[in-house]
């Protein structure tokens, strides 16, 4: 028998029938069930511009995969609490469930809520989020955070595995009367109207939880067989590229493990789920160092000789350094709002080694262009490219972008499919054009903005000058 009369669930970044435990627990509880989304105003940064036209996607078709069930998915904009209050006025609703967020800003509102709401006499459920193991249960035997990526993951990989809830089968009518204040989904404004920039995200991806499930089912079928050799090739669909699936919780780490190891214990299943740790491992710096997106986790990093370059920033970010790899990089970001990991790498190198730009340059360019953009891991990937963050040894390594590209894309097509002023430059050159001589050199590609020798010898005096100062 159903606890309550009419219950509220709330989603965030969860909009998804399987494993949904919120969801489910919801389900059980209720005799009718109100689903609203709400777009947080308050939150004091924003998603870019990328994600909002994801988020936009993934709120249209999780609506479409209500229809069978006879539900509404109801949308507001503003500050939760306030919203989930008038709500509850309205609806008489006496619960609220949801799934867990561990960023600050979300630790901080929920929490908030979840206090406020108990005060008030209302039921406030809140279950674990799109992790495998929650932040606060992955601790050293003193109860201090891990720092380094290793002991973390078999730390967090011992503990017992949270199985993935049951797919929604039914859900519980929705109320009688509909919520007065709801908006339409173009009222939340989150695509882009002139210029409209989303032709290459339209083309590239499609939101939701039946694409995810699809795209994780022909990773599984497909390109996890070799991913431990091929995964650091950017011209091959060699990796999974789930990652704005799993931000956006339109499908869980828990349910992308669990196929995995359905497979067997290979190395390349090895591999892909120490990729998911990774990401596990970002969430959980976040969640004990809360400052990782703007603060130098190394705090000697701090007297970093960083220089502002704004016409090289402005290259960078247009793919026109003069690198291929780099500009190859840079442009499908633009272009399809991802860019292949092992790149990410080395565009992030040449930002902060090669033009000694601060990182958090990079983090606000990725964070507003990436259609997977993370707090977690945005920063914690930055700071890691960077040398200042968690487990970043050697963090005088400089990428060599030519030697890149030759090792990861030795016959260039990675980079001619992203700069087509390449096209007909030979696999010798096609790393190095401005080698080609005057005759072969491609028309309309911009030479090197740094050389690399003096960019490389440049970074070692800086990493020297906060050595000397650390002691």
């Amino acid at each position: 028998m159903p606890h309550h009369a009419l219950s509220i669930y709330w989603f965030d970044r969860d909009m998804r029938l399987a494993d949904n435990p919120a969801l489910v627990a919801a389900a059980a509880n209720s005799e009718r069930l109100l689903l609203v989304h709400i777009l947080d105003t308050a939150d004091p940064r924003p998603e870019g511009g990328a994600a909002k036209w994801w988020r936009h996607g993934s709120i249209a078709a999780f609506q479409e995969s209500l229809t069978p069930f006879g539900q509404t998915l109801y949308l507001f904009q503003g500050e939760p609490e306030a919203i989930l209050k008038q709500l509850l006025t309205e609806t008489g609703a006496t619960a609220v469930y949801w799934n867990r967020r561990y960023e600050p800003h979300t630790r901080t509102r929920d929490t908030a809520i979840k206090a406020a709401l108990k005060a008030a006499g209302i039921h406030a459920e809140s279950h674990i989020g799109d992790v495998l193991q929650e932040p606060h249960t992955v601790n050293k035997a003193d109860g201090t955070p891990l720092k380094v990526f290793t002991p973390f993951s078999k730390a967090a990989d011992a503990l017992p595995f949270h199985a993935p809830a049951p797919r929604i089968m039914a859900l519980p009518p929705q109320p009688v009367q509909k919520p007065t204040t709801a908006l339409p989904l173009a009222a939340l404004g989150l695509l882009p109207t002139k210029p409209d920039w989303a032709g290459g995200l339209r083309e590239s991806w499609m939101p939701g939880e039946h694409a995810a499930a699809q795209r994780l089912k022909d990773f599984i079928g497909g390109a996890l067989s070799g991913y431990a050799e091929k995964r650091n090739l950017p011209y091959y669909t060699s990796t999974s590229r789930l990652s704005p699936y799993l931000h956006f919780g339109e499908i869980t780490p828990r349910l992308a493990y669990q196929a995995a190891r359905a497979t067997g214990d290979s190395y390349d299943v090895q591999r892909f789920i120490a990729e998911l740790y990774w990401r596990e491992f970002s969430i959980y710096l976040l969640w004990h160092f809360p400052a990782l997106p703007v603060q130098n986790w190394r705090a000697s990093f701090d007297a970093f000789p960083w220089r502002e370059d704004a016409a090289a920033l402005k290259a960078w970010q247009r793919g026109q350094t003069g690198y291929p790899i780099v500009d190859a990089g840079m442009r499908e970001l633009w272009h399809t709002g991802w860019m292949h990991n092992r790149v990410r790498m080395i565009v992030a190198s040449f930002l902060v080694k090669h033009l000694l730009i601060p990182w958090q340059r990079g983090e606000e360019w990725f964070w507003d262009t990436l259609v997977d953009a993370d707090a977690a891991n945005n920063a914690a990937s930055w700071q890691w490219v960077a040398g200042c963050g968690a487990d970043a040894a050697p963090y005088f390594r400089i990428f060599n972008p030519v030697t890149q590209g030759e090792k990861f894309d030795p016959e260039g097509r990675y980079v001619k499919q992203w700069c087509p002023e390449l096209k007909d430059v030979s696999q010798q050159f096609v790393h190095q054009p401005w080698e080609a001589g005057a005759l072969l050199r491609p028309k309309g590609y911009p030479a090197p903005i740094v050389d690399h020798s003096h960019a490389r010898n440049r970074a070692l005096e800086a990493f020297e000058k906060i050595k000397k100062e650390a002691v």
